[in-house]
């Protein structure tokens, strides 16, 4: 019996089957890219918020790069160290503003002048001084996905040149506030090496305008978004990508920041469903799975391809198969027109390269609990998230028949 035959009778069907050894080896390799260069590796947690992976991250040495004070609470508690955490994205709550500074984090990594003030408010009120860094949108149009890209100059995420440099004036001028750097991010699934390239000019440009200006600073944060070739292909090179960030660091005599997620962790994913009913369509057999869009969005959201595999005791004659969920939605589907061994009733399907974006988007829609995760480490593998249940779906809901009944 297969490892994953074995976890899903014990388990239960659908589930996410994450490989600890993979995601370590992900890891050593990332780092071994950057040996020698000085830099802080930054676990994007938004990529999967697993507590059990993140604590893997963590006994790494990495950090985190976090987006909201859920992400806060979660890395922290996974051992990560509050200095080594960098608060990203584009609308912060105050009160999340006020965890990070009492959390003592790196830094937040401001968007607009707007954030800069309410940082700097809540600063003063808990009576320390908060570093902060400015994202840069680098106006640089990534070959990816649209609803990926962010990058461009119509992006939400980012302050232009200008605007840049007049946030990184006004914390230096306020006592509550120490600008230490820069950050951009241009987007996820990136195999091109030359936008990159273009993307750290600016920051290069914007890190001397401010030094022109008296403002020092320390972190040069590149963000992430290194691809996966989910597909097939040739995959980005880790060594050239460091390369051309250590030429730029040094140049500036800055600290790296990386904030990989989807390269080191979606190849240590699994999503599992099982066949329940199959029927035959011209051209094609539609195999109709227990796990959904809501356990895994990502082909209903991009239209994003994952390589599947029919986990079968023997061989068996291939066609064409739509892989589809219950979910009554026409688009709830993992793949269509797809070439595979043909699917029977109560077959094993393993979703792979689902480490990343897939779990952390789940849903209960149609009133569907979430499904377990597992991980394997080592040879033995353990339950880290139990399946949802129903009555979770009903937790902290009120209606006035139950008040009624109350009183």
């Amino acid at each position: 019996m297969s490892r994953i035959a074995e976890i899903a009778d014990a388990v239960g069907t659908p589930f996410y089957l994450y490989d600890g050894d993979v995601l370590q080896a992900r890891l050593e390799e990332f780092e071994a890219a950057f040996d020698g260069v000085p830099h802080q590796t930054c676990y994007a947690v938004k990529a999967n918020d697993a507590l059990a992976l993140i604590a893997i991250a963590a006994r790494a040495g990495l950090g985190a790069d976090i987006v909201s004070g859920g992400e806060l609470v979660k890395a922290l508690r996974a051992g990560i160290p509050a200095d080594r955490i960098v608060f990203s994205g584009v609308g912060k709550r105050r009160e999340e503003i006020r965890a990070a500074i009492e959390a003592e984090i790196r830094s937040l990594h401001v968007e607009s002048l707007g954030e800069l003030e309410v940082v700097a408010e809540e600063a003063r009120v808990a009576g320390r001084k908060v570093a902060v860094a400015v994202r840069l949108n680098p106006d640089v149009t990534a070959d990816t996905h649209a609803y990926v890209a962010t990058g461009s100059a119509q992006s939400k995420f980012g302050l232009r040149f200008e605007e840049a440099l007049v946030a990184l004036e006004r914390a230096a001028l306020d006592e509550a506030l120490e600008p230490v750097g820069i950050s951009f991010h241009i987007g996820s699934q990136l195999f091109d090496l030359a936008q990159i390239k273009v993307a750290v000019e600016r920051a290069s440009e914007l890190w001397a305008a401010a030094a022109e200006r008296g403002v020092a600073l320390r972190d040069l944060d590149a963000g992430g978004g290194l691809g996966v070739p989910y597909e097939g292909g040739e995959p980005i090179d880790v060594e050239a990508y460091a390369s051309v960030l250590a030429k730029a660091s040094a140049r500036l005599d800055a600290e790296l920041l990386l904030e990989p997620g989807r390269w080191l962790v979606a190849p240590a994913g699994t999503f599992v469903t099982r066949v329940l009913y199959v029927k035959d369509a011209p051209g094609r057999r539609i195999a109709v799975c227990d796990g959904g869009m809501n356990d895994l969005i990502r082909p209903a959201l991009y239209s994003a391809y994952h390589p599947i595999e029919v986990v079968a005791p023997a061989a068996r004659p291939a066609g064409v198969v739509d892989v589809v969920g219950p979910v009554c939605e026409s688009g709830d589907f993992f793949a269509l027109g797809r070439e595979l061994p043909l699917p029977e009733p109560g077959d094993l399907l393993a979703v792979r390269l689902a480490g990343a974006y897939c779990r952390v988007m789940s849903s209960t829609y149609n009133a569907r609990p979430l499904c377990a995760e597992v991980l394997a480490e080592g040879g033995a593998w353990r339950v880290i998230r139990e399946h949802g249940s129903v009555a979770d779906l009903a937790a902290g809901e009120r209606f006035e028949a139950e008040e009624r009944a109350r009183r």
